[in-house]
């Protein structure tokens, strides 16, 4: 046989093995066994960053702050991210985001809707900018991404140098993925062959009613466990080693939006405990801190290690996963997850360099006045107290729909309306009055619809809302930081309702409190036809209050509620609470006020 170098190698191979067994027979100990192949790599997981880039506030116009001193922003993370990269090797990391990128600051709304991005030659969204610079290799989408419409998301989707990956956002007519499912990242070992890694990203099912006016007829959003059932063997059949989901969904198992939808809204528990062959989950959209939680799957036994980082960029998750080579594959052999805390590093300098006239147009912006008031008014007490700033909300909405409602069929009908206390820090001066202070009573981007709704069904309405309270015995101390929340029901899942007069009985239990219902100095006519002025994720069953979400629609409109509030002090102004004010709602115990 001629001799060749492949013959050559492959001899002298066969010889040297031979040489080795023979010494280990004659005595000589054989070398020791080679050590496992072992590689860790880090993945890097942000979620609900809700346009924060600074670590500031634009509604209160000073330094983000809050009773546990953690700081907000982009350029935070960033500086964790760095430190990150350097301790463990850039190559040796990936950053992800689980969603809600896009709306939630002044910043955010300035470049959706003062200077948009979908303009010609338009800016680039800060968000954009920002993860960017710092490098994120994938994000899944969030709900809040569809809030400005299609046009604005696909305008950020392009500007981004990062897939936004949506495996259960579908387009409404093929059913495929109107974005990419998945990403592939292949990480370099030391020991011949890389890692690959797969990011699946999921998204929230919720979209399908709370953005309706915006997705209907264009996308479908199927659930979570379905798509991922679908997904993860797909991506080990391609050689995926790691399997990371980033899921716009929390862990518990609920849904806000009761039997709207036949989706569960929170189910990355679920996804981990059903669908095999997932390392680890970054969890998003409930805005809940969970450093590290383990879910057994169901089929294989194995844990599965769930993480949420705290909104706005407050915490950065970290999975550390260590890899073992074994049977010609790498496979995981641990997983870990832990938390780092932005309050902890200063603002990147880079990232503040590169967003600093960005933030001072919005900062400049929200400053403008528009308008005065003659009184001061505050959130600070309306969780529990019927406040003049509340009646603010509803008057506007209330006249904004009888407008609407002028000269048709409806227009004889009695106008009610939702509100809630959206943020407890919010509040309006005596004197000038800037957009920041308006926008501050409304910080999201819901529309305003009118609903029409019977004396019975709003009776309901009410008892439901009303379990937001703690039940608290006649007699019994009251405390106000104890009293609200019962639950765990968010302030924003508490309606007080214009135009009616009502007491709470906090005293009785939940679903008996409403007593003394009234309309006009009148008992409430169960029978009776009412429009109820609601905000869009209400009517579309956000919170399940009851009967609003089946209720007939008789008027929606496309503009945010906050800029209907803005216009209005704009028109009118001056805002007088005499003109508005009146205490129509109050928390009792066997018919006595609690305050």
């Amino acid at each position: 046989m001629p001799l060749n170098r492949r013959t050559f190698l492959g001899t002298s191979a066969v010889a040297g093995a031979g040489a080795a067994v023979a010494g280990a027979v004659g005595g000589t100990p054989a070398a020791a066994a080679p050590r496992a192949r072992r590689y860790s790599f880090t993945v890097m997981g942000t979620t609900d960053l809700h346009g924060n880039v600074f670590n500031w506030d634009y509604f209160t116009d000073r330094e983000f702050d809050d009773r546990a001193r953690n700081d907000v922003g982009l350029a935070k993370i960033s500086t964790l991210v760095e430190r990150v990269r350097k301790e463990k090797g850039r190559r040796n990391t990936l950053l992800i985001d689980a969603g809600d990128t896009i709306q939630g600051t002044q910043l955010s709304y300035y470049y959706a809707k003062v200077d948009p991005i979908t303009a010609e030659r338009g800016p680039v969204h800060p968000m954009a900018q920002a993860m960017n610079a710092i490098g994120y290799d994938a994000a899944a989408l969030g709900n809040h991404e569809f809030n400005y419409g299609i046009p604005v998301l696909r305008k950020f989707q392009q500007q981004c140098d990062f897939p936004l990956l949506g495996a259960n956002a579908l387009d409404a007519r093929t059913l495929r993925p109107a974005f990419p499912p998945y990403s592939m990242h292949r990480l370099c070992t030391p020991h011949g062959r890389d890692v690959r890694v797969a990011v699946l990203g999921l998204t929230n099912p919720g979209i399908a009613i709370w953005d309706k006016a915006n997705v209907s007829g264009k996308m479908v959003f199927p659930g979570l466990e379905e798509q991922a059932a679908k997904w993860v063997p797909k991506l080990r059949s391609m050689g995926a080693d790691v399997v990371i989901v980033s899921a716009h969904s929390g862990s518990s198992g609920t849904s806000s939006y009761g039997d709207q939808l036949p989706y569960i809204e929170n189910a990355a528990g679920l996804v981990a405990e059903q669908v095999p062959g997932i390392d680890a989950i970054l969890v998003g959209h409930a805005h809940t801190e969970i450093p590290e939680y383990r879910v057994a799957n169901k089929e294989t036994g194995k844990d599965v290690v769930l993480s949420e980082p705290l909104k706005w960029g407050q915490r950065l998750t970290l999975f550390d996963f260590d890899l073992v080579w074994s049977k010609g594959r790498w496979t995981v052999e641990k997983v870990g997850a832990r938390v780092l805390n932005s309050n902890t590093v200063e603002e990147d300098p880079e990232i503040v360099r590169l967003l600093g006239d960005e933030h001072e147009k919005v900062v400049a912006y929200v400053n403008q006045v528009i308008g005065t008031s003659t009184a001061v008014m505050s959130t600070a007490d309306a969780p529990w107290k019927d406040e003049p700033i509340i009646d603010l909300i509803n008057h506007v909405q209330a006249e904004t729909v009888k407008a609407a409602l002028a000269g048709g069929e409806y227009a004889s009908l009695p106008v009610l309306s939702q509100a809630s206390c959206f943020s407890r820090t919010a509040g309006i001066p005596a004197g000038e009055v800037t957009i920041r202070d308006a926008a501050g009573l409304y910080p999201f981007e819901n529309t305003l619809e009118a609903r029409l709704l019977t004396g019975a069904q709003l009776k309901d309405y009410l008892e439901f809302s009303a379990r937001y309270y703690v039940l608290t015995p006649a007699g019994a101390p009251v405390d106000p930081a104890k009293l609200t929340n019962a639950g765990g029901t968010p302030d924003y899942n508490y309606d007080a309702v214009y135009g009616l007069s009502y007491e709470i009985d906090i005293a009785k239990p939940a679903g008996s409190r409403i007593v003394n219902l009234s309309f006009e100095g009148k008992p409430l006519d169960p029978a009776a036809r009412f429009v109820l002025a609601v905000n869009n994720y209400r009517a579309s069953g956000g919170g399940a209050f009851p009967h609003v979400a089946t209720a007939k629609q008789l008027w929606t409109d496309s503009d945010e509620i906050r800029n209907t509030i803005i216009q209005w002090v704009k028109a009118q102004g001056t805002v007088d609470p005499g003109r508005f004010a009146s205490v129509d709602w109050k928390l009792t115990r066997d018919g006595v006020p609690v305050f």
